[in-house]
């Protein structure tokens, strides 16, 4: 299950970024993910508990929110953004197949709210 080397990695992120005394604060990590970044939302949380509870106390007051990007491509023919449904890269807009992806291959940190 990759989902745990991916906590674990954000984890190791956050270590990096925060002074330790300052962890323990820590209420929510907000991840983004795009559709096509290969994450279930799901795994990933059983991934967070199962790590918080064996490697990472230090985090286990922290929720993890996990926001899914949805797909969508730029279509230089008619210079439009669509989001693709159902894994069909076609412009909506003028029906060119297309694999021009702007969105949707994210994987990253994207806050994290802390404790007063």
């Amino acid at each position: 299950m990759h989902e745990i080397s991916l906590v674990r990695n954000i984890f190791r992120s956050l270590e990096q970024s925060f002074p330790a005394e300052d962890l323990p604060r820590i209420r929510a990590i907000k991840l983004t993910v795009g559709q096509l970044s290969n994450v279930e939302p799901q795994l990933m949380q059983n991934a967070f508990e199962a790590v918080v509870a064996t490697d990472a106390p230090q985090f286990g007051q922290a929720h993890l929110e996990v926001e899914v990007l949805p797909i969508e491509i730029f279509c230089e023919a008619c210079n439009a953004r669509s989001r693709i449904e159902n894994y069909k890269f076609v412009c909506a807009h003028c029906g060119q197949p297309n694999n021009n992806v702007v969105q949707g291959t994210e994987l990253m940190i994207g806050g994290v709210e802390m404790d007063d």
